[in-house]
């Protein structure tokens, strides 16, 4: 597994650092992974890339990972991009696209980081592992962490969704609840660093996880024919994938695999946040290029319970320089939509995701997006996920006029109407 991999760069000045050697922040900014470019237009073309049959290792000249033992994978395949046309009939364009990222492993899109942070992190020699999180990160890392034979210690709110606590101590992880937020959790996770001895793969605070988010925009590129399309949106907690998808598409201009309509031409990037924890969005208005901390962060799409992005000005850069916005969905309506959205698509859409599709109805009635424009809305976590946002009062049966309607001798024979009890999304 031949590595292109030269430095680790500050992306708050650019000070340059090994790439050999644990690593996590530059004066308290994430660390960027810079590869030698114009060795890996030597070495592979688009073409063959696309000839492995996709999934996030094809890439493998564009990760970190040096050495063919030490991936650490459970199957991450690529990920579909399903055609949503009754999704966007209700938002009212010609075509709404759909990245699902709930196929893969754990289901949900931190499959791709934590991959990386773990095959890296087992690579530079690292025995134990620690991570905040308010949702899918902590599964996917524990996940990961099993499978390479790593400790792993989970610290989550004590209001996370009850899947995530599950899934992480099914998969063997020291799983803690704190009261707290997000921000609680890191802190603790920061203050263990050193007398635990284990290391942080806190969002952004190692440089490996944007790594494997890029991969998503790696994918869709070459999913659309090595095009970009006019406009992503995004569901944005602490940001990563944006910041990686970002960086996905710088490399491929680089490298000079885009098409030539994409060269001079990004997708508008467009960050989705809950007005019940929106701090980008409140930095984006004020024209700010950091972000304050958000006071009384809560929302029912624990994912974007991130009330301080370690990553604010990478995510609020490439948002300006796409020409998009930072917009926030009404907190009362992501469960609506949730449903709405699922039911529109077939597709398991999360809380998260859901502010994605209430940003993008709103966008198209103000005019900012054309009905012609082609949208690609990321999915990044299974809906089944979400027991708890997703539960309501589940009637013991259906109203009289509801029952008057249905033919029973058309059903199985006995009392089904004694039986019968109605379940509502």
């Amino acid at each position: 597994m031949r590595s292109f991999v030269t430095h680790l760069e500050a992306a708050i000045d650019g000070t340059r650092l090994p790439h050999d050697r644990l690593a996590t922040l530059h004066g308290g900014r994430p660390l960027l992974v810079r590869y030698d470019l114009d060795g890996v237009r030597e070495a592979v073309t688009r073409e063959a890339v696309a000839a492995r049959g996709g999934g996030m290792w094809s890439w493998k000249e564009l990760l970190p990972v040096e050495r063919e033992e030490n991936v650490v994978s459970l199957g991450e395949t690529l990920t579909p991009l399903v055609d949503c046309p009754r999704l966007a009939s209700a938002v009212g364009l010609e075509r709404v696209l759909v990245k699902d990222e709930s196929r893969l492993p754990t289901g949900s899109f931190k499959a791709r980081g934590l991959a990386l942070a773990v095959s890296r992190a087992k690579e530079l020699g690292v025995t134990r592992l620690a991570i905040p999180t308010a949702g899918n990160a902590g599964g996917a890392m524990a996940a990961y962490a099993a499978r390479a034979g790593l400790e792993a210690f989970v610290f989550l709110p004590a209001d996370t969704p009850a899947v995530n606590k599950m899934e992480a101590a099914l998969f063997g992880a020291r799983v803690f609840e704190v009261d707290g937020l997000i921000t609680d959790c890191g802190a603790i996770v920061a203050a263990g660093a050193e007398p635990m001895g284990w290391f942080d793969v806190s969002t952004l605070k190692e440089p490996y996880r944007i790594e494997g988010k890029k991969t998503m925009g790696l994918e869709l590129c070459m999913q659309l024919d090595w095009r970009l399309p006019d406009a992503i949106l995004y569901p944005t907690g602490g940001g990563t994938g944006l910041i990686g998808m970002w960086k996905a598409f710088e490399e491929l201009a680089e490298l000079g695999w885009l098409a030539d309509e994409a060269r001079e031409r990004r997708p508008r990037m467009f960050a989705c946040q809950s007005g019940g924890c929106d701090p980008i969005v409140r930095a984006f208005d004020a024209g700010e290029r950091f972000a304050e901390m958000r006071e009384g962060a809560a929302t029912v799409a624990s994912g974007l319970r991130v009330p301080r992005a370690v990553g604010d000005f990478l995510i609020l850069d490439a948002v300006r320089a796409s020409g998009g916005q930072a917009r926030r969905a009404p907190e009362g309506g992501l469960i609506d939509w949730t449903r709405r959205a699922s039911a529109l698509t077939g597709l398991a859409i999360c809380p998260e995701t859901a502010a994605c599709c209430a940003v993008l109805a709103e966008l198209v009635r103000e005019g900012e997006l054309a009905r012609d424009a082609e949208v690609v809305v990321f999915n990044t976590g299974a809906a089944q996920k979400y027991v708890e946002a997703l539960d309501s009062s589940l009637p013991s049966l259906g109203s009289p006029a509801d029952l008057d309607r249905i033919d029973w001798d058309a059903l199985a024979s006995g009392e089904p109407a004694s039986l019968l009890r109605e379940v509502r999304a």
